[in-house]
């Protein structure tokens, strides 16, 4: 299995862990400042992003302004893990060579724009995306009061490791 692959597969281990930790009202609490969004909301859209790299069309294009946006994604962690199921299961049987071109629209603020990108570098791209929206996560942990033991969870794998001072 391709490096990619493995290490998006590996980084979305952790959706499931934190889904099989959490409750329903914690999934769906949007009540930290200065966003207001949920754990749910983020989870949402971190899959919504890989589903539409799954659904390319005939003429090997992919659009990320076509998410699904379900919202019950975002208040049921049984919900929330089937989609992951979905996601995960389609990563370990992808039929695309990883070094195929594919057209991406998406809007970078001035509007929706086409992108030529390999299929290896759309998957690079969700992977950094998705620690990214841990990151927001993990702030919302800490306002609720929500403890997770993983240490690594929202840092970028090139993220300088503190070093504690003895």
């Amino acid at each position: 299995m391709n490096i990619i692959i493995q290490s998006t597969l590996k980084t979305l281990q952790k959706t499931q862990v934190l889904l099989d930790h959490l409750s329903n009202s914690q999934l769906c609490d949007a009540t930290v400042s200065p966003y207001y969004s949920s754990i749910g909301c983020h989870i949402r859209h971190i899959l919504d992003f890989y589903d539409c790299i799954f659904n390319v069309d005939h003429d090997d294009q992919v659009d990320l302004t076509a998410r699904s946006r379900n919202k019950a994604v975002e208040s049921d962690c049984s919900y929330a893990q089937d989609y992951l199921a979905s996601i995960v299961g389609k990563l370990n049987v992808v039929t695309f060579d990883i070094n195929d071109t594919v057209l991406v629209t998406d809007d970078l603020g001035l509007g929706k724009t086409q992108i030529p990108y390999t299929y290896g570098s759309l998957l690079a791209q969700a992977n950094s995306h998705t620690i990214h929206h841990y990151a927001i996560i993990n702030y919302i942990f800490d306002s609720l009061g929500i403890v997770i033991n993983d240490s690594e969870f929202g840092y970028n794998p090139t993220t300088p490791k503190q070093v504690s001072a003895e």
